[in-house]
């Protein structure tokens, strides 16, 4: 048995080169230990998706992202429809005081509010409103598809 430890964060040439192997090794437990099924959302449907009206991905998205937003709130929250309409969607998990940052050393996607949109077969099933910060990833928000709730997306979101 070999240990070895290799730095995720910033991710390191180590890591990035055996990521899909050990996210293998994670579906493999997931379904044999927790009887996920095999086609909970992977690593290849998750979009990470600026909070901004300039962004053609949130722009294409949003009415899709709202009517589930709706869904959720009613079925888990039992808002009304009043309660979860598209203004309140917006202004509860659009409108962010934080702006949008690219730092030369910061990630890939910058720093800012991001909805990482779960997609599976074609439609969201999932969000999760998240800011990513110089020095952490603050979960907002998470709202999914109830006819999906067998998936646990809320704990495959956290461990993501």
């Amino acid at each position: 048995l070999k240990v070895r430890v290799v730095r995720s964060s910033p991710p390191s040439s180590q890591f990035k080169a055996t990521l899909q192997e050990s996210y293998q090794v994670y579906k493999r437990y997931q379904m044999v230990i927790h009887k996920d099924p095999p086609d909970k959302p992977t690593i290849n449907q998750v979009r990470l998706v600026p909070v901004s009206f300039e962004d053609p991905q949130f722009k294409s998205s949003f009415n899709q992202s709202a009517t589930l937003f709706a869904k959720y709130q009613m079925a888990i929250h039992k808002d009304t429809p009043s309660d979860c309409g598209e203004n309140e969607f917006t202004r509860f998990l659009c409108d962010s005081p934080l702006e949008a940052e690219n730092a030369p050393n910061g990630p890939e996607c910058g720093y800012g509010s991001f909805h990482q949109q779960y997609w599976l077969d074609g439609k969201i099933i999932a969000v999760g409103v998240i800011d990513i910060l110089p020095y952490c990833v603050s979960s907002v928000y998470l709202y999914y598809d109830p006819d999906y709730s067998f998936l646990s997306l809320g704990v495959y979101s956290a461990l993501r």
